[in-house]
């Protein structure tokens, strides 16, 4: 654990990481039109009971990879321009790397979700919209988390 958490010392002046602090590399292009990025991985853990009326262990399973990115739409069209038959859930498995820089030390960390392809292309436009967001769901093969560097 980091110095940060385990002796209790504050930020200097604060800062935070947010939202400013991350990049998005598409298929390895930066996006600048990220407008949001969710991810996780769950791993099936279930108790093992031999003796008695507790468990005695616990046994690890598969792990599945799922999330989501929401981009504007002008992303979307040039995803969709690179797409067989313009739809984006035939684009070929690729990479998301996010990387976020700390607040202080100034150190990068990198998630890289790889593998990932789009389930659904969607759109949802709303009277009195100034922008147009697309999330589109993944299938993330597997997430290699926080290199830093």
């Amino acid at each position: 654990m980091s110095d940060i958490i385990t002796n209790g010392v504050p930020l200097i002046n604060g800062r935070t990481y947010d939202w400013g602090m991350v990049r998005a590399k598409i298929g390895g292009v930066t996006t600048e039109n990220c407008a949001a990025i969710n991810y996780q991985d769950d791993q099936e853990v279930e108790a093992v009971y031999a003796g008695g009326r507790y468990p005695v262990g616990y046994g690890k399973g598969r792990i599945e990879a799922s999330g989501s990115i929401t981009l504007l739409m002008e992303d979307v069209v040039a995803l969709q321009g690179g797409a067989p038959g313009g739809r984006l859930q035939d684009i070929a498995p690729f990479d998301i790397v996010v990387s976020y820089l700390h607040p202080t030390t100034q150190k990068i960390t990198t998630d890289v979700l790889q593998s990932c392809v789009i389930k659904t292309n969607q759109r949802n436009w709303t009277e009195g919209d100034t922008s147009q967001k697309v999330e589109l769901p993944l299938m993330i093969g597997k997430i290699q988390w926080g290199t830093t560097r």
